[in-house]
């Protein structure tokens, strides 16, 4: 599915660029055309104070004038019957009718009929328009690459090592997942896998925003495109082909892109309404001119150029730039949008509940306090850690931890055993260590009289004591590691009024303690993964925008009944179908990312709105000639390019979508 993906999106984009170099053709073409044109027209020589004809020109004139309306037209022509045969009138329709009724109306004239031609009126228009569509679509392509980005991301080749040891390049459609590939500094890793041997650290800063490099060994997984750091590493495949990260993501976009949000199908409507008005307020226009005395020349340029200038087509673009911009920024900083409307809906939140385990801690035991009774936290760490290196147990491999972190060494183990149910015991260093729980402590009737350590039990955290030779020397503390982030991201949220909770299904003590630490709200403890829906659904019923965060497992019935479910800490797995959002990185500062990048996608959309509405206010009058007895015209060409500029301006406009921009205008909090 990938290399479809991919090749669909290569499809796609080869035929934006042909369009592209078509617009562009069409344009150098006729602007050939035209420069006779102008040197034969009547008008153009009366304004340089030039004479110059001959027996038969005007229907050179009209000849070159049909060519240029044939061929540079042509885009515009059969845009004209495209949208009237599927009843859907638009920019096109119009376009097309301005530049028909020109040119008809001219022939008219050579041919016979009373009236003066304006061919030269005619070609500059259509010259103007294919040269605002050339440079609007390059700014359309330069604003909507998401797809093209991921799917160049991707490395061609992978050194596959054989069953013998050596290595021979193939083609990355030919991996399967058990392959063993080795890939060398600089180099980016062909598909999802895990490493068997070697140690690096990786850049995956163009798949998660991730922006420092992450340090891998062996059994780490690693993203397929990420780039391999300083060490050579041998990689086992684990997903290719659709089942890849950069596969589902490329998925995830195209969904993103296909879905419609309500403020795409308000301009849709307004764009559709605006054609009809343009229609109306041309007719009208030419009628009130000509009714007034003007003759048929001048008020069939008055229609057209209302015609051309209040052509929807900003308005058209104005929300779908926003979308491709906001998308490509949204994945390169780890945000996968999978439903729009929620994403857009997002903004609105006031409240956020977060699930616990995994999203505000990181899901694995840590020791956060250390209380050595003699006063010695080092040595007490070293001790504990000495004995639980011999450990697979959670809270061993969290005081080994704690010793790494404090650099000590471990000491020489013997003698080594397990107390069933109740701890481990040996010789570290000629010292007899126990490293127990808190019940075998009372059992012995060893239980200190230690505030602290009161403390630390009505937290909920799990208690290690340590004993030296049958006396006990102290305790450690362990609980699941709150990420040092959530502290950073709750303040931040709050800042922007967003009320933070936090759904678990722990103990009320250890939820207390958690809440406490990183500045919660509120909290709701002992839920069961069948009631957090229901928890959700009450925090609506009393009027509130709810935000679910969790890790798209058991939180799935929650992220579903939220307005906007948001599934976080994805990694490789982000086919997770209960979430509308979707944030690789395992950060809760991502929610507040991706809430903010919400906020300014809308703010941008108003924007372009605003001005492809504000501007048709102002310049439909001005098409229609009401200052002309101030000597203020507006001709047809100049129509179109106002109209082009006005397009620019929306795409120039959408490609400084930032969330940047948003955290200026709310006072820099999130710098």
């Amino acid at each position: 599915m990938q290399d479809d993906d991919a090749g669909h999106n290569g499809g796609h984009t080869s035929h934006h660029k042909m369009m592209v170099e078509d617009f562009k053709r069409r344009f150098f073409v006729s602007m050939i055309a035209t420069a006779p044109v102008l040197a034969l027209s009547p008008l153009v020589q009366d304004f340089l104070s030039i004479e110059f004809s001959f027996v038969g020109d005007s229907y050179l004139l009209f000849a070159l004038s049909a060519f240029v309306y044939a061929y540079g037209g042509y885009p515009f022509t059969k845009g004209l019957y495209r949208e009237l045969s599927s009843r859907a009138p638009g920019m096109m329709t119009l376009i097309g009718l301005a530049i028909s009724v020109a040119f008809f109306y001219s022939s008219a004239v050579v041919f016979g009929l009373p009236g003066k031609f304006f061919f030269w009126e005619l070609v500059t228009l259509i010259d103007i328009m294919l040269l605002g569509h050339w440079v609007e679509m390059r700014s359309v392509m330069g604003a909507s690459r998401a797809l093209e980005e991921l799917a160049r991301l991707m490395p061609s080749t992978a050194h596959r090592i054989s069953e013998d040891g050596s290595t021979e390049d193939v083609a990355i459609s030919s991996l399967g997942a058990g392959d063993r590939v080795l890939v060398k500094p600089g180099e980016k890793v062909p598909s999802d896998g895990t490493i068997v041997d070697g140690t690096t650290s990786v850049n995956e800063s163009l798949l998660t925003g991730e922006s420092t490099p992450v340090a891998k060994g062996e059994g780490d997984k690693v993203i397929g495109a990420s780039i391999n750091g300083e060490g050579s590493i041998t990689v086992e495949i684990t997903h290719t082909g659709k089942d890849s990260y950069i596969s589902q993501v490329i998925s995830l976009v195209k969904q993103a892109q296909q879905s419609r949000s309500k403020t795409q199908n308000l301009a849709d409507r307004a764009a559709l309404w605006l054609t009809v008005i343009s229609i109306s307020v041309g007719i009208t226009t030419f009628a009130a001119w000509y009714l007034a005395g003007r003759d048929a020349v001048f008020s069939i340029e008055r229609m057209v150029t209302v015609m051309v200038i209040t052509c929807p087509h900003a308005l058209g673009l104005a929300i779908p730039l926003v979308v491709a911009v906001s998308i490509s920024l949204s994945v390169k900083n780890g945000v996968l949008v999978r439903d729009r409307r929620a994403f857009e809906q997002m903004r609105l939140l006031d409240t956020i509940v977060f699930d616990k385990t995994g999203t505000l801690t990181k899901g694995e035991f840590g020791v956060t306090d250390v209380v050595a009774l003699d006063g010695d936290e080092g040595s007490l760490v070293r001790d504990a850690a000495s004995l639980e290196s011999r450990s697979e147990h959670p809270i061993g491999v969290g005081i080994v931890k704690k010793a790494e972190e404090m650099s000590l060494e471990p000491g020489e183990v013997a003698s080594f055993s397990s107390i069933t149910g109740r701890g481990i015991e040996g010789v570290v260093d000629g010292t007899n260590i126990r490293v127990v729980s808190h019940n075998y402590v009372k059992e012995q009737g060893d239980m200190p009289d230690e505030k602290s350590l009161e403390a630390l039990l009505e937290q909920g955290k799990t208690l290690a004591f340590v004993y030296r030779d049958d006396t006990l020397a102290g305790a450690l503390a362990l609980a699941d590691i709150i990420r040092p982030e959530s502290r950073d991201a709750i303040a931040s949220l709050q800042a922007e009024g967003i009320r933070c909770m936090m759904l678990t299904g722990d103990n009320a003590k250890v939820a207390a303690w958690v809440a406490r630490e990183v500045g919660l709200d509120d909290y709701f403890a002992e839920v069961l993964p069948e009631q957090k829906s229901e928890t959700i659904k009450r925090i609506q019923d009393e009027g509130h925008r709810v935000g679910m965060v969790g890790d798209g497992v058991n939180d799935a019935p929650a992220l579903a009944q939220a307005d906007v479910g948001i599934a976080i800490g994805a990694g490789t797995d982000v086919a997770i179908e209960s979430a509308d959002v979707i944030l690789v990185r395992s950060e809760p500062t991502a929610v507040l990312g991706s809430y903010l990048l919400s906020k300014a996608t809308y703010a941008k959309m108003k924007q372009n709105l605003f001005w492809a509405t504000g501007y048709n206010a102002v310049t439909i009058p001005l098409a229609a000639g009401v200052l002309y007895p101030f000597g203020i015209l507006l001709s047809p060409a100049v129509g179109a390019v106002l109209m082009s500029l006005s397009t620019v301006i929306v795409a120039i406009n959408a490609r400084f979508l930032s969330v940047d921009e948003q955290t200026d205008r709310n006072g820099g909090r999130h710098g």
